[in-house]
Formats: structure tokens, C-alpha cells, sequence
């Protein structure tokens, strides 16, 4: 019998899904309870061929500390 994840706290449901990996509705539910970080920066990219290719030069800046 599975736990209860909408009642499961935030780190316990994350340890939960730490071992089991392949479990995807404790995963799904994990991130729908994710927040955001109060300082985090969001992007709101079109579903396009350039809104995929600007989110590609969002991540290669990250990556390589531009940002």
C-alpha cells in the first residue's frame, strides 16, 4: 500500500522519491507541491522553434556562469 503523498510532508515525500525513483505519482505530486525560491528568476518562453532556442542560451549562460 502506497502512502498518502498529498498529506506526506515535503521531506519525507522527497526521500520517498530519492529511493524510488521510478515511482511517477509520487514524483508528479512532488512537483506540484514544488515552489519556487523567493529570489529565483522565471522565464516565460513561447512554445516555438526560437522560444526553444532562447531557452538553450538562458541554460548555456547558466552554465558557463554568465548569469
Amino acid at each position: 500500500m502506497k502512502p498518502d503523498f498529498e498529506t506526506m510532508p515535503w521531506t519525507e515525500l522527497r526521500a520517498y522519491i530519492l529511493d524510488r525513483r521510478d515511482d511517477s505519482e509520487a514524483f508528479h505530486t512532488f512537483i506540484r507541491r514544488c515552489k519556487p525560491r523567493p529570489n529565483s528568476t522565471g522565464y516565460d518562453f513561447p512554445h516555438t522553434e526560437e522560444g526553444r532556442q532562447q531557452m538553450e542560451e538562458i541554460f548555456r549562460q547558466k552554465l558557463n556562469g554568465e548569469l
